[in-house]
């Protein structure tokens, strides 16, 4: 007899004319042998013959690979506690030595079948990605064991792994940070169509204006949270898989550059980060995480509804041997509604329309059982019409992705991540006569930019009780503003303004755990900046008029942001964490050198900004009870932010109110974070938030009349609320509820946007295995509340309703 070693069975059969893929590994004593009989019918002899066969060298291998040696066949299925199938789900026999006998996955169906060598007590495990693990002990010396059904619990929220918190993976209730985190089956469940219109179910976030990205400008897009306060350029990082999705010239985001079936989770960080992540941390970070090709999977959501809104989005994937590849896309179109409230309008008030669409190919090669490098190419583009007909602006976007993770108990884990890309925003500015019957081109505006980056990390943990973190990241921006000025509908002049940005950032963190119920978090990041090769110039038309041109003078900044954390756990379902951080968020090429222009509203660009400040600290508490059915979380948070960047009005006419870009002295928001998760049942899951923000302007020696206003964009009130029915044998329903208090549009506080509220629903049922329909509706009361006051009243979208399927076949993540 040859010695134990670890081997391979893999026996394909097809009894009903479908194929039945059963794989485990087991210890066996003697010959390797592999069977694959492909797919077959059970018809006549010859079908006959071949089971014989199979049957055959079957009891010969196993009675030539251990004559003592007998096994069981376990099978049964993995369902989740609506009965939903749970597919790659790992199953790992052991001995009492705690040895592995054998092992397997659950398929699409989560159903497995797997020998197993017999005994009156083996231990079964059972994982899978976002479950708690199971465990069980079974009897195996039957020939063929009971059929299984095994129901896996949903991971508790204080269970979950964050990464965005720290850089590394670290659990959700051993972190004093609030993270909201929404997975796949969150982002399902809810009847928004756009990435940003789903996150509004986490308390704090907002865009610049309250519009989504279905309709709104994109430099409108740019993020707030915790009333930090809301601009064009977002003042928290998006991230995808660790690279930026912000803007490189404007900072603002694109939320459709990610096909929504290629998410596998979302994390919401709030409060500042600059620690880690550097400039654009000022109130938070938003990391999407896409899915992994693993194995073969196709996902497809086609939706259609009223506007005229068509939507698709593909994501297909699979792996062979060291190889693994991933398609995803997504196009969308809508005809769009008349923003301009319908007591205003004028004949050249139409559909605010848009269209875009996305393709992200990603190739993937394992470099051993603990590395793998991977390269990412991505086209993105997207036009739209902003409500009358010359107003629009279309994006084109390529970027391109390289990046490697390698893993070793010696080393640590190492990351690093190279991108680029290049792009070109155009946009078209009109003035439109008070009555809204004309409207006259202004400026015609090109921006084209290139950007590039690198980005290196290591972590290690050290005897369980440390783990370390340390990073360098680069980047280098170039853009400009190309335009076009047009008087009375004429051409008269080029202008152009642009530049250059190059920043360098260092971090460093340290993870403490001193004993079973304190931890302390350390970490810095050192930045440094430059601007230069700025310039602009205006070149008339006519022949006679002289070109002016201005150079900008090189500048440089240099931001040091520390961090400290500490979480004390009396009690192991009981947390009380504080915090302080410093951060900051460098001025873009577009606040320094583009101007531009939304309805009656000019807004100049200002090469002088300085970079924003903020000092913060929190301190809060997290609960979990009930079996872990029930996760609060309280936070009180504080942050005074010195050199905001905003828009200060200059002058205003009847027809045209002048702003410019400025240092807004020093603001503060301070407030309350309430966040709430109840598991009612297998069925039933209920969410909640609340967050009370005060952001008011502390400070303005330029103009003391701004001093005690609220900052613009800030509702002082704001809460959500999710209800969720899940049985897929029988109905889905998934219910959104948002509302605010009121907010003001502007600086001098002169245009109140009153409170609101909106209800959404989503209503899916399962057709087969594989194909889900649904209908969703948005704003089911039909409220049309105001977005912007500039000061023309612009409004919110109607009911919003569309129907669709989802097919999901092979693996499921």
């Amino acid at each position: 007899m040859s010695k134990v070693r670890r081997g391979t069975c893999r026996v394909k059969i097809n009894p009903r004319g479908s194929v039945c893929d059963v794989e485990h590994r087991m210890l066996l004593d003697g010959p390797i042998l592999t069977l694959d009989f492909g797919p077959w019918t059970l018809d006549g002899l010859r079908s006959t013959v071949r089971i014989l066969a199979c049957a055959i060298c079957c009891l010969f291998f196993f009675s030539q690979s251990h004559a003592q040696t007998q096994f069981g066949i376990v099978k049964g299925i993995i369902q989740d506690g609506t009965g939903a199938a749970i597919p790659n789900a790992k199953l790992v026999f052991r001995t009492r030595n705690d040895a592995v006998i054998a092992e397997g996955v659950s398929n699409a169906d989560g159903e497995f079948v797997i020998a197993v060598p017999s005994s009156n007590a083996v231990a079964l495990a059972v994982t899978a990605p976002g479950f708690a693990a199971f465990k069980t002990t079974l009897d195996t010396t039957g020939s063929i064991a009971s059929d299984l059904k095994i129901v896996l619990s949903l991971v508790p929220l204080s269970e979950r792994v964050t990464v965005t918190a720290t850089r590394t993976e670290t659990r959700l209730g051993d972190t004093a940070a609030s993270v909201a985190t929404l997975t796949q089956r969150d982002l399902l469940i809810t009847s928004a169509i756009t990435l940003d219109d789903s996150l509004r179910q986490v308390p704090g976030f907002s865009l610049f204006r309250r519009s989504g990205s279905r309709t709104a400008n994109p430099t409108s897009q740019g993020v707030s949270l915790r009333g930090v306060g809301a601009s064009g350029a977002s003042r928290a990082v998006v991230l995808e898989d660790g690279v930026p999705l912000n803007d490189p010239f404007g900072g603002w985001v694109y939320w459709s550059r990610v096909p929504r079936t290629s998410i596998e989770s979302v994390e919401v960080l709030s409060g500042g980060a600059s620690h880690l992540y550097g400039t654009g941390a000022l109130g938070g970070v938003i990391n999407i995480a896409k899915r992994q090709p693993r194995d073969s999977a196709l996902d497809l959501e086609l939706s259609y509804g009223n506007e005229e809104t068509a939507d698709g989005s593909l994501y297909a994937g699979g792996r062979r041997d060291k190889w693994g590849a991933s398609l995803a896309a997504q196009s969308f179109r809508t005809d769009g509604y008349i923003i301009v409230d319908p007591r205003d309008r004028g004949v050249v008030d139409v559909p605010a329309n848009s269209r875009s669409a996305t393709i992200v190919l990603t190739i993937e090669r394992s470099i051993s059982n603990n590395g793998n490098v991977f390269a990412s190419a991505s086209f993105f583009g997207e036009s739209r019409s902003n409500g009358t007909p010359l107003q629009t602006n279309r994006t084109h976007i390529r970027r391109f992705v390289l990046g490697g993770d390698l893993e070793t108990s010696e080393t640590g884990r190492f990351t690093v991540r190279g991108y680029g890309g290049t792009q070109i925003f155009d946009q078209n500015f009109t003035a439109v006569s008070t009555s809204r019957t004309t409207e006259a081109l202004t400026r015609l505006q090109r921006v084209p930019a290139q950007s590039v980056g690198i980005a290196a990390q290591w972590s290690r943990p050290l005897e369980k009780l440390q783990t370390l973190v340390a990073g360098v990241e680069a980047h280098e921006v170039r853009g400009a503003s190309d335009e076009i000025a047009y008087v009375a509908g004429r051409p008269t002049s080029f202008i152009g303004a642009g530049g250059r940005e190059r920043a360098v950032g260092l971090f460093a963190e340290d993870i403490i755990r001193l004993g079973p119920s304190v931890f302390v978090t350390a970490g810095a990041r050192l930045d440094r900046w430059r601007n230069f090769d700025a310039h602009s110039s205006t070149r008339p038309i006519a022949p006679t008029a002289a070109t002016t041109s201005t150079i900008f003078a090189d500048r440089a900044e240099t931001a040091f942001s520390p961090h400290l954390s500490l979480l004390y756990k009396p009690l192991n379902n009981l947390g009380l964490y504080i915090s302080a951080s410093r951060a900051f968020r460098a001025p873009t090429l577009n606040e320094l050198y583009r101007s531009f222009r939304v309805g009656d509203v000019l807004t100049l660009a200002n090469d002088k900004l300085l970079a924003e400040r903020l000092t913060g600290a929190e301190a809060g508490a997290q609960l979990t009870s009930f079996g872990q059915r029930l996760n609060l979380r309280g936070t009180y948070f504080w942050a005074e932010l010195s050199r905001p960047v905003a828009n200060v009005t200059l002058n205003v006419q009847p027809t045209l109110i002048t702003r410019q870009r400025q240092n807004l002295g020093r603001t503060r928001s301070r407030g309350l974070e309430l966040a709430l998760d109840l598991d009612l049942s297998n069925h039933w899951l209920v969410s909640g938030g609340y967050q009370f923000a005060d952001a008011t302007v502390l400070r303005f020696p330029a103009n003391s009349m701004l001093e005690g206003l609220l900052v613009p964009q800030v509702p002082r009130h704001q809460f959500t609320l999710q209800a969720r029915y899940a049985n897929p044998s029988l109905v889905t329903v998934g219910i959104q509820a948002r509302g605010t208090s009121t907010q003001f549009d502007d600086d001098q506080n002169r245009f109140p946007l009153d409170r609101y509220f909106t209800l959404d629903a989503l209503v899916s049922r399962r057709i087969t295995s594989a194909i889900d329909a649904f209908v969703a509706a948005e704003n089911l009361f039909n409220q049309r509340y105001p977005i912007g006051l500039t000061p023309l009243r612009t409004i919110g979208s109607p009911l919003l309703m569309r129907v669709g399927f989802r097919l999901r076949l092979g693996s499921r993540q």
